[in-house]
C-alpha cells in the first residue's frame, strides 16, 4: 500500500493517538490537531519531522478548521484520507444539562466532522479518490442514561455517513464509520467502578475494548482491498449490542 496523507482530528491522545502512532509506523503522513499539545504530539514532532504536523486547534472554531485543512493540503500536496476522531462527552441527565454544554457536543462531535468533510472533500473530488472514516459510537445505536447528547452527535454521524456516501461514491470517496463499544480511554474514565461493571457484565467478550481493537479496522479501510465498501458502520463492541 502507497503512503497515504491523513487527517485525522483529536489525535494527541486516546484512540487518536493510536491511529496517529500506528499510522506513523505504518509510513504514511499525518496532520492532526487538538486543543491543547501532549508529550506524544512532541514525540511525533521530532521522530516523524518531515511527515507529521500538528496544530492546536479548537474543534468548535469553523476557520480554524478550514485553515488546518487548507495547510495541510499545501503542506503534502494531497489529503487522502480524514479520520473524524474529536469528541467530548459530558455526562449528566437532559433534564439537568446546560445549554453550553449541549452545544459543544454539538459542535465538536457533529459539526467539526461535518466541516472537515466539507473541507477535505473538496481536495478528495480534484484527486477523485479518498477515504472519509467517522469515528461514531454504539452509542448512537444502544442508548446510554446520561449521554442523550452524546447519543445524538454519533447517531448524526451515522446518517451523514450514509448520506456522503451516496453523494461521494461517484467520485471514486469511500465513506465509512466506525462504531466502538466502551474502550478503556481517558473517555471511559469518568465510569463508576459499577458502571463499569455492568458494561463488562453485558459483554459477551468479558472487558472493555481497547485502542488497539479499532486500529487494525482504521488500517484495513486505508486499503485498496477496501474499495468497494463505503456508507458501513463497523461495530467493535465486543458483542455488547447483539
Amino acid at each position: 500500500m502507497d503512503p497515504q496523507v491523513v487527517l485525522i482530528s483529536g489525535g494527541s491522545r486516546g484512540l487518536g493517538a493510536a491511529i496517529v502512532d500506528a499510522l506513523l509506523n505504518d509510513g504514511h503522513s499525518i496532520a492532526t490537531f487538538s486543543r491543547k499539545s501532549t508529550d506524544f504530539m512532541d514525540r511525533c514532532k521530532s521522530n516523524y519531522a518531515d511527515r507529521f504536523v500538528f496544530s492546536e486547534v479548537d474543534a468548535s472554531d469553523t476557520n480554524a478548521l478550514h485553515a488546518f485543512t487548507k495547510s495541510t493540503y499545501e503542506t503534502f500536496g494531497r489529503i487522502d484520507t480524514l479520520i473524524n476522531n474529536a469528541a467530548v462527552a459530558i455526562d449528566g441527565v437532559l433534564a439537568l444539562s446546560r445549554d453550553e454544554d449541549i452545544s459543544l457536543m454539538l459542535d465538536v462531535n457533529l459539526k467539526a466532522a461535518l466541516v472537515l468533510a466539507r473541507e477535505a472533500s473538496r481536495y478528495m473530488l480534484l484527486q477523485n479518490s479518498g477515504t472519509i472514516i467517522n469515528i461514531a459510537s454504539i452509542i448512537a445505536m444502544r442508548g446510554f442514561s446520561g449521554l442523550s447528547t452524546y447519543a445524538a452527535t454519533k447517531a448524526g454521524m451515522v446518517g451523514m455517513t450514509k448520506a456522503l456516501a451516496r453523494e461521494l461514491g461517484a467520485r471514486g470517496i469511500c465513506v465509512n464509520a466506525i462504531a466502538p463499544g466502551y474502550l478503556d480511554t481517558e473517555m471511559s474514565e469518568s465510569l463508576s467502578d459499577n458502571q463499569r461493571a455492568q458494561i463488562i457484565r453485558r459483554t459477551p467478550l468479558g472487558r472493555l475494548g481497547t485502542a488497539n481493537d479499532v486500529v487494525p479496522w482504521i488500517k484495513f479501510l486505508l486499503t485498496p482491498e477496501s474499495k468497494f465498501v463505503t456508507g458501513e458502520v463497523f461495530t467493535i463492541d465486543g458483542g455488547a449490542s447483539v
